[in-house]
This record gives C-alpha cells, sequence and structure tokens, in this order.
C-alpha cells in the first residue's frame, strides 16, 4: 500500500471513530441542545406512502437500528394519514376515514397499528424503537381535521382537565376551524385554527401532550409553510412544544418551493424547514436543489439559531433504493430510477449542503451499493462538521462534443440547453422579488375594476395584462382577516377564479404557477394590492407575478461546492449538470482566495477524490476532473 493510500485509509478510520464517539459519548449534551447537526433518520414516505402498517414500520426501525444507527441516523418516523384507514375509496384527499378521539385529535388506525387499541397510541410502537436505542416521530398535518370540525368536536384544557371554557363557554372544534384555510393539497382534511383564540392554542396543546406523552421525539408538521404558509401556527406550535418537559424536534414541510425571505421570520422557531417541494427520484428533480440551497447557503441559513437549539434549510428525503410512487395505496414495489451517478450527486449535494438526511427507502430491501452510499464516512464527516458551506463560483470547464474541442471558459452561469418557445405564466414569487412589483389598479367607467399588470406601461395605456377584480361575500367581508381581500378572474372565462394552491402535495421540479379553478370562498382565492405594487395572495403570502418561460427545457451547466473541515482540510465539489461528460477545472488561487487561507498555496497541498479513490500529490495551479453525465467529484485538500 502507498503512503498516499494509508493516509487515505487512516483519515477515514479516523472519521469513523469520531462518529463512533459522538453517538455513543455525547448524547447527553445533544439533549440539551436540539439538532446540533443535521437530523438523520429514516422516513416510511418514499416506500409505503401512505399505507405503512405497525408490522413493516418496527422492520424497517430494527434494520435502521442495527445498520445506519453507528452513521448517526437515529429517528425513525412514520410519515402521514397514520390514521386513516386502508380500505377501498380511501386516498390522499378523501373524507370519512380518519380515527378521531373524543377531543377531536388523530390517532392510530387501529387496523394498521394494532397495539394502538385500548386509547394507547403510538406508547407500544415508541417504547419498543426507543429500545432500539433510537429516536421516534411522527407526520402531523395542520390544524384540526376536518372531521373534528364536522363532528364539533369539544376541545380539552390539558391544564384544569375537562372542556376547555372560556367567557362563560365551552369552546369546541367548529369556533377554533378556519374554513376558509384549508390545506391547499389536502382540502378535505385538514384547516388552520384560529391561534388568536385560546381555544385555538387550547387544541394545539392538547396535541402535543397527548402526543409526547406517548413519547414522540420528532414531529413533522406539513402543509404550514411554502404555498401553505402558516407563520402563526408556526409560531404557537413550538412555543407549545418549548413548554414541554420532554424535548421534541420541529420539522415543517411545504407544499411547494420556499425562498429565503419566507424562511426569515420562522428558521428560530423550527430545527428543520423544507425549502423545496417532494423530492422524487429524477433528474429534474435533483437538478431543481442546486439554486435553493445555494440561496439559503448565501444568507447564512444552514445551522441558524432555531428551537432549542438550530434550525437546518431541508433538500428533503433520499428517496434511494427500493420505492414506491408519490400519492399512491401501494408499497414499496421498484427500484430507484435514478443512475448510480445521480445518487452520488444527491447524496453530495445534500451533504456539502448540509441538509438533514432523512433516507426514504424500504431498509428490508436495502442493498448494498446504497448502504454504502448513505453511510460514506466521508459525506458523513461533512455533513455534520464542516462550516462555511457555500457554492463555490469560479469553475469552469472545456466542453467536448462529436469529436470536436470547443474551449468554452466561463466564471459558474447555468447553461439552459433546447431553448423553444417563449410563453407568459403567471406565478407565484417572493413579496421582496422586483419582480413582483408591477401591479396597479385600472379604474374604468366603462367596464370592471381591473388589476393590471406592467406598471411602467399604464402612463401609455396599454393595458398589457389585466384581470377582473370583484368582492369576496358578506360573510368574508366581515372577517377581519379578509376584509381588504378580493377575487380576480379572467376577462374571457367568467366565475374562473386565480388559484394560489397547488391543488396537491408537489414535487420538487413544479413550477409554482398560479392556476384558474372555479370560484370558491377560500383564502387560496383571495388577493390584496399593496402601495409597492405587489398582489399578495391571502393564503400563500407570496405575490403574483408574470414570468417568462422556456418550454421544452432541459437544465445543464456546472456546479460546485466548497467547505472546511473541522481539522483544517478543505472539501470541493464538482457537479455536472450536462447531458455529456465534461471536464471541470478550478485555480487552487481562486480556491485559496474563496477561502481566505493564506496558507493554501500551489503545490503546498495533497488531495484525495472520494468516489475513485484516487490520490494526488501534490495540488499544483489548477485541479481538475473529467466528470460523468450527471455526476460528480469530490476532493479532500489536505495542506
Amino acid at each position: 500500500m502507498t503512503s498516499a493510500s494509508m493516509r487515505a485509509s487512516l483519515f477515514l478510520a479516523l472519521v469513523l471513530c469520531a462518529n463512533f464517539f459522538y453517538w455513543e459519548c455525547c448524547k447527553a449534551g445533544e439533549e440539551k441542545t436540539l439538532a446540533n447537526f443535521p437530523p438523520r433518520g429514516w422516513n416510511s414516505y418514499d416506500s409505503f406512502s401512505w399505507i405503512i402498517d405497525e408490522e413493516a414500520f418496527l422492520q424497517n426501525a430494527e434494520i435502521l437500528a442495527q445498520k445506519l444507527l453507528p452513521h448517526g441516523y437515529e429517528y425513525a418516523v412514520i410519515d402521514f394519514l397514520w390514521y386513516r384507514k386502508n380500505v377501498d375509496g380511501a386516498y390522499v384527499d378523501s373524507y370519512g376515514y380518519d380515527s378521531i378521539d373524543e377531543w377531536g385529535r388523530p390517532i392510530p388506525d387501529p387496523n394498521r397499528w394494532p397495539s394502538s387499541r385500548g386509547g394507547k397510541g403510538f406508547t407500544e410502537v415508541a417504547k419498543k424503537v426507543h429500545e432500539m436505542g433510537l429516536k421516534f416521530g411522527i407526520h402531523l398535518m395542520r390544524g384540526i381535521s376536518t372531521k373534528a370540525v364536522d363532528a364539533n368536536a369539544p376541545i380539552l384544557d390539558v391544564h384544569k382537565g375537562g372542556v376547555y371554557s372560556e367567557d362563560g363557554r365551552n369552546w369546541t372544534a367548529r369556533d377554533i376551524g378556519l374554513t376558509h384555510r384549508t390545506c391547499g393539497w389536502m382540502q378535505h382534511g385538514f384547516m388552520s385554527v384560529n391561534t388568536d383564540l385560546g381555544a385555538g392554542k387550547a387544541f394545539l396543546r392538547s396535541l402535543y401532550h397527548l402526543y409526547t406523552e406517548w413519547g414522540v421525539d420528532f414531529v413533522k408538521l406539513d402543509c404550514v409553510f411554502g404555498d401553505d404558509y402558516d407563520s402563526k401556527e408556526i409560531s404557537s406550535v413550538s412555543q407549545l412544544l418549548e413548554e414541554l418537559d420532554r424535548p421534541v424536534v420541529l420539522s415543517i414541510s411545504p407544499g411547494t418551493r420556499v425562498t429565503p425571505s419566507m424562511a426569515e421570520t420562522i428558521d428560530k422557531y423550527v430545527n428543520m424547514y423544507r425549502i423545496t417541494a417532494d423530492d422524487w427520484d429524477t433528474w429534474s428533480d435533483v437538478a431543481s436543489h442546486f439554486n435553493i440551497s445555494r440561496d439559503f447557503a448565501s444568507v447564512k441559513k444552514i445551522g441558524a439559531e432555531g428551537l432549542r437549539g438550530r434550525s437546518w434549510p431541508d433538500l428533503d428525503m433520499l428517496p434511494l433504493g427500493w420505492l414506491t410512487d408519490p400519492g399512491v395505496q401501494q408499497g414499496p414495489h421498484r427500484k430507484c430510477y435514478l443512475t448510480l451517478d445521480e445518487q452520488k450527486t444527491q447524496m453530495t449535494l445534500w451533504s456539502i449542503a448540509k441538509s438533514p438526511l432523512m433516507f426514504g427507502g424500504d431498509l428490508r430491501n436495502l442493498d448494498g451499493t446504497t448502504l454504502s452510499l448513505i453511510s460514506n464516512p466521508t459525506l458523513l464527516e461533512i455533513n455534520f462538521y464542516s462550516s462555511n458551506n457555500l457554492e463555490f463560483p469560479h469553475v469552469y470547464t472545456t466542453e467536448k462534443r462529436l469529436g470536436k474541442k470547443n474551449h468554452i471558459f466561463f466564471k459558474f452561469k447555468e447553461t439552459i440547453y433546447q431553448q423553444k418557445h417563449k410563453k407568459k405564466i403567471l406565478g407565484l414569487t417572493s413579496c421582496t422579488d422586483e419582480r413582483a412589483k408591477g401591479w396597479y389598479a385600472s379604474l374604468q367607467t366603462s367596464e370592471p375594476d381591473q388589476i393590471c399588470w406592467n406598471l411602467k406601461m399604464k402612463q401609455s395605456g396599454n393595458l398589457s395584462h389585466c384581470l377582473i377584480k370583484f368582492s369576496s361575500d358578506e360573510h368574508v367581508i366581515h372577517n377581519q382577516e379578509h376584509k381588504q381581500y378580493f377575487h380576480l378572474a379572467t376577462p374571457q372565462r367568467d366565475f374562473i377564479c386565480l388559484d394560489a394552491s397547488s391543488g396537491r402535495k408537489g414535487i420538487a421540479s413544479e413550477r409554482r404557477d398560479i392556476k384558474l379553478t372555479s370560484c370558491k370562498w377560500h383564502a387560496s382565492q383571495m388577493w390584496s394590492l399593496n402601495d409597492d405594487g405587489t398582489l399578495v395572495n391571502s393564503y400563500s403570502n407570496s405575490c403574483a407575478a408574470v414570468n417568462s418561460y422556456k418550454v421544452s427545457t432541459t437544465i445543464g451547466g456546472i456546479r460546485s461546492w466548497i467547505a472546511t473541515g473541522r481539522r483544517g482540510e478543505i472539501y470541493l465539489a464538482f457537479f455536472n449538470l450536462n447531458p455529456i461528460a465534461t471536464r471541470i477545472t478550478a485555480k487552487v488561487s481562486e480556491v485559496r482566495d474563496f477561502i481566505g487561507n493564506s496558507f493554501f498555496r500551489e503545490g503546498s497541498c495533497n488531495w484525495t477524490e472520494v468516489w475513485s479513490g484516487k490520490n494526488m500529490q501534490p495540488v499544483r495551479t489548477t485541479i481538475s476532473a473529467t466528470v460523468n453525465s450527471h455526476g460528480c467529484s469530490l476532493f479532500v485538500l489536505t495542506c
């Protein structure tokens, strides 16, 4: 064995030992502060959708404890609809198949979770998970279920016992359920609660008291972020969790992608927050994460202050191994569609962006290749212990096409292939985005009130894009929360309104377009016009903008990330988003200047490429690699 190989082997051994000692010796310190590092674990959604049962869950948890807990994967999480009967007629947005207790709180379906019978809930399941050395998590939807509101369930006062009473009256689910704020992708299932009312907070308090009594350590709260943004519920739940003696990691999930500005006010209330919609095993989904992860890293959101500890932008679960399909009523039945190069790219980006690592494949069918990928010691070292994680913009390439060399040098920019057919699409964006500031009211005596796009053309009389404005019904107008809001319709179609909800749980590559649906009195169709020219949607807290899109496009280009290790090593990742193999190069001087390391000089450092195991010494003026299509190279530089 060469001296370089011995150094590489020693480095990997040290990483494994460091991880082992962390998990065995430092857990007491971790309990005092939540999510000191990006959480790791397993979630049932990618392999079971919503139909997982007790037997399958505990089988996966046992393998998690045996094979992945030594690598820091400690959370076993049941994803959504564990309270729904798995029978004909039941599906994601069906109604009437859910189990609730007398206080309107979701409880496990006893046919899928037999140990829950007799009011035990997940107590027995959580106990078994804890005995394995793991922590137990569940998925929850926003607010309160439609079934509880329709049943007008009483609200429990956990402090006094019995029905919550205030102002001389007993409060019920109908008093707190906001029927105009249902979940955008599960409108028949759940709605927000009015957290301005003591009764609304009392209901949420009763939920989390119950679930922590069961032994819950992790809560994934869905439909409160992105298009379904509900800052009041996020902050209320966070404050309620702080009241509890049991530390609970709070993860929130959106209907679609989010922006750093949207996270600005909520990251301190949570430990994980999804910054994309659902990620599945397609290349377009993986590629869609590069821009958003760059944006959150650039504003220093990685490892920021969070609930009782830190918070982490979450790129979603890892859909690797043996999977099911989105939203189906079927368990694991197929292999991951991503190529091995694409899987390496996903795992490398998730690790160097310090995203939580939640594996989604069926662990009962965990193959050796997938196991080695998700337990790669260098990636896990980067994910936990690296710092100064940022996209590195100073890379360039020489592309090879059809045997001819075209020398194209560029400072990082995204390349779009097959650009065809521009069209205007009405979509959602952050209200701080300058593109959103182009709306104005056009009042004409001969026409209905209109809201028009392109403020710059107002003086010329060119109404480039106008929508018909009409007021909400009397019931909504009298609601203080929405009395300044109105509906919008296109001039060509009567009684078809602009709707900002996704209609279903999105996937990461979906564009955030506004759709046209039949008019209804729901906050997803309520809009207001601000003085700065932004058109705000009440439901999503996002703004409308007219965007030009290229259709039939394939995203390509090159990307790079950089980070500093805890022992002074430098991690440099090259990503090739192109459909052809591409040689990617970075100058040593620009790496040195970017990280501000005056000791890092040309010819002074050795390097190892992780995926190939190749060792080189010393680094001269440039670092280069030919990277496969959709693949990556990961360098560890030691000086």
